[in-house]
């Protein structure tokens, strides 16, 4: 097998693992990665801004806030309009919404990190050159995306 090819093969792996558990945790707790990140930045953080969320998990806000809208509909979270400031709305999880998160499983991220932060950081640091360098040569490098790992377009998704 020439060496591009072993690269797509090793890549198609990487995107085959993070589809199968991203089906596993939407069958499980009916969520999304997306909406799960989400989700524990407004646990973490009771009264987060969309503003704020966006920048922590490294997505717009429109997209966020298409995530809230699909969260609300749920009854999963819930916006709150400050009274006191009416420009700022605050962003808190439901009762239904805590409940889903205490049966949500493990991230395949979480698996991911253990093993990247055993590595030295002359290995970390070359894994993401080489892993922006692939994106880049994707055409890949300005796409919204997240740290958490699922597959395909978000617009596509229920995000």
């Amino acid at each position: 097998m020439r060496k591009e090819e072993e690269l797509l093969v090793a890549l198609r792996r990487v995107i085959r693992a993070v589809d199968l558990r991203s089906k596993q945790l939407s069958k499980s707790v009916g969520l999304t990665g997306p909406q799960l990140l989400v989700m524990q930045n407004i646990q973490e953080k009771p009264g987060i801004m969309v503003r704020e969320i966006a920048e922590n998990i490294n997505l717009s806000p429109a997209t966020i806030t298409n995530i809230l809208d699909r969260l609300e509909a749920r009854d999963l979270a819930k916006r709150i309009r400050s009274t006191t400031d009416k420009r700022k709305v605050g962003v808190f999880v439901t009762e239904r919404g805590s409940v889903a998160l205490q049966d949500a499983p493990r991230p395949l991220q979480e698996h991911f990190i253990d093993r990247f932060n055993q590595l030295k950081e002359w290995e970390q640091s070359q894994m993401v050159a080489t892993m922006q360098r692939i994106a880049t040569m994707m055409d890949a490098e300005d796409i919204d995306a997240s740290p958490f790992l699922e597959v395909g377009n978000l617009s596509d998704k229920n995000v």
